[in-house]
């Protein structure tokens, strides 16, 4: 049966025996993990050894949201803390900065890659606005477009040093949005000219990375009607277009209540719209179920993307002392470089 192009959740620290059968049945590309997931380290190793072992793919991805400050789903006292983006901010030299950003990615990626997970949903390229929604707020690497599109290719860059993919999220902007997409379905007003040079410009920046996640966020300026994850329009003019990303691009999740109508139809949508890969995070059986009936196969681009992408992390990762680096990263946190 051919791979379909899906990622799901789970609902626990190991796979029901529904799980099992379902993730057998429809061959999802990848898992994502929560913290709902996690109970230590051995534990986490099996969970991602039992998804591996029943779609019967040793390199299918494994993902996480593993960002610092607010968004870190392994934390401790199993995991070290890590600072959200803003943080770096306090670093005034921007070569000490940027050295700090990759520093952190690069010891997040070497945690990872030690549990088997392959892919974190990081960086975050949004920029906030005054009075937008404080979704995005402190996950930001600041309130510029060069701003972040340094402090984001250097999280990468760390990252697929630890052979960890990144994804470039939430294209192609969630800053501006007043409202959060977890909540309600956010509008964006900006003139197209604006979102050009200022929202778009981070991944237009980093549009040479493997992965990238959409924005449930709606920009009446080039769709007035379909949030971004939803919109052909916008797939068409601006993610490969003004942006001119051609890696794969994967919706965030489908359960969240920015969107609307039944799970099948979200998938759906998604697909037309020109996602490569669905996105279901909340381990809801019933909901799984329904976006499983609704999906495609990973093949044509979606399948050279997605083989693309797994390519440039087959490689060992670079030789890393993580004692010394995590002193040398507290020590640039704390100014003393």
């Amino acid at each position: 049966m051919a791979v379909k192009a899906l990622i799901l959740g789970c609902a626990g620290t190991t796979l029901s025996g529904e799980e099992r059968a379902l993730f057998k049945e429809v061959e999802p590309w990848g898992l994502i993990l929560f913290k709902r997931n996690v109970a230590d380290h051995a534990q986490l190793k099996r969970l991602i050894g039992e998804f591996r072992e029943t779609v019967g793919r040793n390199d299918a991805p494994v993902l996480i949201d593993q960002e610092g400050g607010r968004v870190q789903r392994l934390g401790p006292p199993l995991w070290p803390a890590y600072p959200s983006a803003a943080s770096f901010a306090r670093i005034g030299d921007p070569l000490l900065r940027r050295a700090a950003i990759r520093l952190g990615a690069r010891l997040i990626a070497h945690e990872l890659r030690a549990l088997g997970i392959t892919v974190d949903c990081l960086p975050v390229l949004d920029i906030p606005v005054p009075g937008a929604d404080a979704v995005i707020s402190d996950r930001a690497y600041g309130t510029k477009p060069e701003e972040v599109a340094i402090g984001g290719r250097a999280a990468a860059e760390g990252l697929i040093a630890g052979g960890v993919l990144p994804v470039i999220k939430h294209m192609p902007g969630h800053g501006r949005a007043t409202a959060d997409s977890h909540l309600a379905l956010p509008r964006v007003s900006a003139a197209r000219d604006v979102l050009v040079t200022h929202d778009f410009a981070p991944f237009r920046a980093l549009s040479d990375m493997p992965l990238a996640m959409t924005a449930h966020v709606v920009f009446t300026a080039i769709d007035e009607r379909h949030p971004a994850t939803l919109s052909r329009r916008l797939f068409d003019e601006v993610i490969r277009g003004d942006i001119g990303y051609e890696g794969l691009v994967m919706t965030d999740d489908l359960s969240m209540k920015a969107l609307s109508g039944s799970f099948a139809e979200r998938a759906r949508r998604a697909y037309a719209a020109g996602c490569d890969v669905v996105l279901h995070c909340n381990g809801v059986r019933e909901e799984m179920e329904a976006v499983a009936c609704a999906a495609k196969p990973l093949s044509g681009k979606s399948k050279q993307r997605a083989e693309a992408a797994l390519a440039r992390i087959r490689h060992a990762p670079e030789p890393f002392d993580s004692v010394d680096e995590r002193a040398g990263f507290d020590a640039l946190l704390a100014g003393k470089c």
